[in-house]
């Protein structure tokens, strides 16, 4: 079963008129609890269950510190996300081809308002958390989606290896 793309249900609740709000300064909550999918590149992971924490921080050079993570396949991280900077940034996990995407829809509504596990927005001076579990081995990327932002070079990658196999 194919599952659209989180841009995709993005753009589809704007067109029909759901809530799309602000990408600015405010910090984004949700009521609800996000949802667990599985995505290429991994599902939620649970705090119970984090390996290690990785420390990420990101400022208004547009650059990720550090801006390569390496991976081992199975494995829950704690990605601490720390804005340096006077601007609202964000971390969105995803395939090149789907924040690429999703960089290109967030030129056309910058306004829009979007929380999933993958993702973390983080106001100047704070700081937020994603806990994933990179369950599928590949390179995958990660990118601040502010408009703008992805297309100055705000961008990362994950390296996740293969499990080894035992004989």
């Amino acid at each position: 079963m194919h599952t659209l793309p989180s841009w995709l249900l993005a753009l589809g609740l704007l067109v029909a008129g759901g809530h799309a709000l602000a990408h600015g300064p405010q910090p984004h909550h949700s009521a609800a609890p996000l949802k667990k999918e599985q995505q290429v590149f991994g599902i939620a992971g649970d705090a119970g269950q984090v390996n290690r924490t990785v420390t990420v921080t990101m400022g208004d050079d547009m650059r990720f510190k550090p801006d390569h993570l390496q991976v081992r396949e199975g494995e829950t991280l704690r990605l601490r996300i720390r804005n340096q900077g006077q601007l609202m940034h964000e971390l969105v996990i995803g395939t090149p081809e789907e924040l690429d995407a999703h960089a290109k829809l967030m030129e056309k509504f910058p306004d829009m308002e979007h929380e999933e596990a993958h993702m973390a927005h983080v106001p100047p001076g704070g700081s937020g958390d994603i806990i994933w579990r990179f369950n599928r081995a590949g390179q995958f990327d990660f990118a601040c989606l502010v408009a703008g932002h992805f297309q100055a070079g705000m961008r990362g990658r994950i390296t996740v290896t293969p499990r080894s196999k035992k004989p």
